[in-house]
């Protein structure tokens, strides 16, 4: 097992990484909270392949168990599905100091914490991530939210988890496509923060797409060190953070536009390619970075172009993301494997002339 600390303003929680952490849930769960009753939310999926066997887990420790299972996808990431979970964590009697444990995808992740946030002024969350994507991106960092209107994440908070458990065991079970969508946030973490890793990927892409289990704990353990590192330095997103949303500004846009029906590491992985293209636009890198950049995207069974899309409705949903300042939409571009730089003013015609390229 690998451990990874956060410490926040004196706020600290630990990233567990290693095969089997599911069974010792309890045991790592009461050295960070002392507790004997935790709710659960999970999704049917994810609770027919693990629900029973942590339930029992849980009570074969005296744990009482509250499972809440909720319906799988983006599409139910609202206001009106947390407004769900409320009266059953009244019924249950759910305290300030009963934990929520998210059993899940980066959904589960956002939703649960989103809850979490808010009943109560605050219960304490545990991420029990399931999919690659929440173990190295989503249940690291504290951002917890809802879509409403349209757009994405646009109603939210940072409520950071008092401890995140990655058993990477799981990664066993995800289907290829849901790898895949894993994949995109560690070669954007890649990217941005190591030239090593990047090199890793290229060099042993077959042994990470066969799920390696000690290539799978190397690689979910670099890849939420960057992540660990930035948020350290800036918890709120209002400077250096805002590097991981390499790929997400284009991203978030393609999930609004297509009504959340492109999925998250797709929409991300065509983000990446775009930026890049933009980046050698703009004389930032080398056209060989893009190149390889998308070889290494593709390789991995992800997409690199867009399809139908319209240019004007992209950019107007750009416009909604939560980078965008005084108007202006912002930008992570690349330099090289390793190095990111965060822009501003950039022009709406090499913005245009890039998607046009792409379509």
């Amino acid at each position: 097992m690998k451990s990874i600390g956060l410490n926040l303003s004196g706020r600290e929680y630990k990233i567990l990484i290693g095969s089997d952490l599911l069974s010792e849930t309890a045991t790592l769960l009461r050295e960070a909270i002392p507790c004997d009753r935790v709710v659960v939310i999970t999704n049917i999926d994810i609770n027919r392949i693990y629900g029973k066997k942590l339930k029992k887990h849980l009570e074969s420790k005296g744990i009482e168990s509250l499972f809440l299972e909720l319906p799988e996808g983006e599409i139910h990431k609202t206001l009106d599905m947390a407004a769900h979970i409320y009266p059953q964590l009244i019924n249950h009697f759910a305290e300030r100091n009963t934990p929520i444990l998210a059993l899940g995808g980066g959904v589960i992740g956002d939703l649960s914490g989103f809850v979490a946030a808010t009943y109560q002024r605050g219960v304490p969350l545990i991420h029990l991530p399931t999919s690659l994507l929440s173990q190295v991106d989503s249940s690291i960092g504290g951002k917890v939210a809802v879509n409403h209107g349209g757009v994405k994440n646009i109603v939210g908070s940072f409520y950071q988890p008092r401890l995140v458990i990655a058993d990477t065991g799981c990664l066993k079970t995800l289907p290829e496509k849901e790898f895949a969508c894993g994949m995109a946030e560690i070669i954007k973490s890649a990217a941005i923060g190591s030239s090593e890793l990047f090199r890793l990927l290229e060099t042993n892409t077959q042994a990470v797409k066969d799920r390696s289990p000690e290539v799978m704990e190397d690689i979910v353990s670099q890849t939420a060190a960057i992540k660990a590192s930035i948020v350290c330095q800036d918890e709120t997103d209002r400077g250096i953070r805002n590097i991981l949303n390499f790929g997400h500004t284009l991203g978030h846009a393609l999930e609004s536009t297509s009504s959340f029906s492109q999925s998250h590491g797709a929409a991300v992985a065509i983000g990446m390619c775009f930026a890049a293209r933009l980046s050698v636009r703009l004389g930032l890198c080398e056209n060989e970075t893009a190149l390889r950049l998308e070889k290494l995207i593709a390789d991995f069974g992800l997409p690199t172009n867009p399809k139908d899309i319209d240019p004007d409705k992209i950019i107007e949903a750009m416009h909604h993301d939560k980078k965008v300042s005084d108007g202006r939409i912002r930008f992570i571009l690349l330099k090289r494997p390793g190095e990111a730089l965060i822009a501003e003013n950039i022009l709406k015609p090499d913005v245009l002339s890039v998607l046009e390229e792409m379509k």
